[in-house]
């Protein structure tokens, strides 16, 4: 995990933004030194065996640190470990730059969510600030507007230095991600057990909270996102409605909208569409919303996210450049870095570019399927 001097990486088939080409690029002092089309004659040059050499990969949204933090209901995990083993599995797969999402507000009773939030957080600021992470670690808040009290918890935890992301989500019964009252009752019955009365009441609950609590939660926490420069995020947008207001609030990327009308109107207005890598692997959504692939073929999937699963990004980027229909590898690769660095303002990194961070993925291909050579973040070599 050291950071040499200078390394030169020979004989990669370079990702650019337009074109593959084979060639070599020089590591130095952290950065893109240079890069060539042909190969380097030097000595000490790393023969990469013509395996692709991609930007390493960004990840706004996953929630995979909390697997960590309680890897068994009712289990809690020692928290520089826990966070530690997450780091560890990002640089595996990939992913040199991680919006952590930690959620604010949750209809899951006594959550270790809630319980856990300062104490995730924490994890995080520690493993920075003593040089423990492999790769960059962000702050990812995901604020639950129907909870009654989303806001006054956003309102503690939006100073901290590492929050470059907000979203905004309302996952109450009969809208957005559950327009299916039906898919609720096979979700939620499955995850606690309810009976039909209970059921029934959680129901009627979930409905209130979204009814009192989200238009006035999400509009302020929108305009303090707006007031702090803090890159904002809509989340499941099912209708042109919730494009509409979610423009409205300056909105910047567009998570698992749930429908293709909304897919396409936010790519139109301007926000980068995000759908989650294990739709692509698994062929659809889990909750029966709009694949994954079909925005491919439509052309308005921008930002790939690994969402539950870290080893799904890569994955599906060359699923959908195997795709007939689908993404040539330059733009299958952009959804993974290019893209996600563009829609949260990160300017220095996500591309093969003289003068950007040295955040770096060597891929190999095994019957069709990418592997993990080598990763460096920053220059150092992580994996």
């Amino acid at each position: 995990m050291t950071m040499q001097a200078e390394q030169v990486l020979n004989r990669v088939r370079l990702v650019l933004d337009n074109e593959v080409v084979e060639g070599s690029l020089v590591i130095r002092e952290g950065h893109i030194a240079g890069m060539d089309t042909c190969s380097s004659q030097l000595p000490g040059a790393v023969d990469c065996e013509r395996d692709y050499l991609l930007p390493g990969m960004i990840e706004l949204h996953t929630d995979n640190m909390e697997k960590y933090f309680q890897p068994r209901p009712k289990v809690a995990w020692p928290s520089r470990q826990a966070a530690l083993a997450h780091d560890a599995q990002m640089a595996a797969s990939g992913i040199t730059t991680v919006f952590d999402s930690l959620s604010i507000g949750t209809v899951e009773m006594n959550s270790m969510r809630t319980q856990a939030l300062e104490r995730m957080h924490d994890a995080l600021l520690d493993m920075q600030q003593h040089g423990l992470a492999r790769v960059d670690h962000r702050l990812h808040l995901r604020c639950e507007v129907s909870h009654p009290d989303t806001l006054a918890t956003f309102e503690k935890m939006a100073e901290s230095p590492l929050l470059g992301l907000v979203s905004l989500m309302d996952h109450a019964p009969g809208q957005r991600q559950f327009v299916s009252l039906e898919m609720y009752r096979t979700y939620y019955q499955g995850k606690f057990g309810f009976s039909d009365p209970e059921m029934a009441t959680f129901i009627e609950q979930q409905k209130e909270n979204s009814n009192r609590y989200s238009s006035e939660q999400r509009r302020a926490i929108a305009a303090r996102c707006q007031s702090r420069g803090l890159a904002l995020a809509s989340h499941d947008d099912a209708s042109l409605e919730h494009v509409v207001e979610s423009r409205e609030y300056g909105t910047r990327v567009a998570e698992f909208p749930t429908t293709l009308e909304a897919a396409e109107a936010s790519h139109r207005s301007g926000m980068a569409v995000l759908m989650g890598a294990p739709n692509v692997v698994r062929g659809g959504s889990h909750s029966g919303n709009i694949a994954a692939v079909e925005l491919v073929r439509r052309g308005v999937l921008d930002v790939l996210s690994s969402d539950y699963y870290p080893a799904s990004m890569l994955d599906a980027v060359f699923r959908i450049s195997h795709m007939d229909d689908g993404y040539s590898l330059p733009q299958a690769v952009a959804t993974a870095t290019r893209h996600p660095a563009q829609a949260v303002g990160l300017t220095d990194r996500g591309r093969l570019v003289p003068g950007l961070r040295a955040d770096l993925l060597r891929v190999r291909l095994l019957d069709g399927h990418p592997l993990v050579q080598r990763a460096w973040c920053a220059g150092r070599q992580v994996h």
